[in-house]
């Protein structure tokens, strides 16, 4: 197999397409489990082994090891999907995560990876790009807003469990 080449977002901080769906896990289950830490999330791998194709690219961000410089680490991860526009019908590309480890956060790496969004939405055509985000992530909330998202919908669940169950 054939290594995907590294494209250099800044700072010695680099992007490349990946298809390493144990990576998406992890990077998962580290976003879910900064939002809940007493939580299991094991079932993420199934809804990466489903939803993770061809058509939903995945990138890493990377740089080289400190230590061992031949050594690349990943640090974060951007992965797009689909969405429709259900009031016009438009495919729109959707963020379904953008993942960046806490100790390299508020150096740009998230609106690096952001513009990598928007352009790769722009080159296939899309008028519009989409994610969600928790309403307690703060920080995401500030820097979606300083790029310029706007919310377009509010979702809303109820716990319907009862104590008998």
């Amino acid at each position: 197999m054939v290594a995907a080449k590294r494209l250099p977002l800044f700072g010695g901080y680099f992007l490349r397409l990946s298809s390493d769906w144990r990576a998406l896990v992890r990077f998962m289950q580290q976003t879910y489990q900064e939002r809940s830490p007493a939580q299991e999330f094991s079932h993420l791998s199934q809804t990466v082994k489903q939803y993770l194709t061809a058509e939903t690219p995945f990138w890493l961000v990377e740089r080289a090891s400190p230590n061992q410089p031949e050594t690349w680490e990943a640090l974060g991860c951007l992965w797009l999907g689909n969405a429709i526009d259900q009031r016009t019908g438009d495919r729109y590309a959707h963020i379904l995560l953008l993942y960046v480890e806490p100790p390299h956060r508020r150096q740009g790496i998230g609106s690096a990876l952001l513009a990598h969004a928007e352009r790769w939405a722009q080159q296939r055509g899309d008028r519009q790009i989409g994610l969600q985000v928790f309403c307690d992530n703060q920080d995401g909330l500030d820097l979606y807003d300083r790029l310029g998202y706007q919310p377009q919908s509010l979702s809303m669940l109820k716990s319907i469990c009862s104590p008998e169950f």
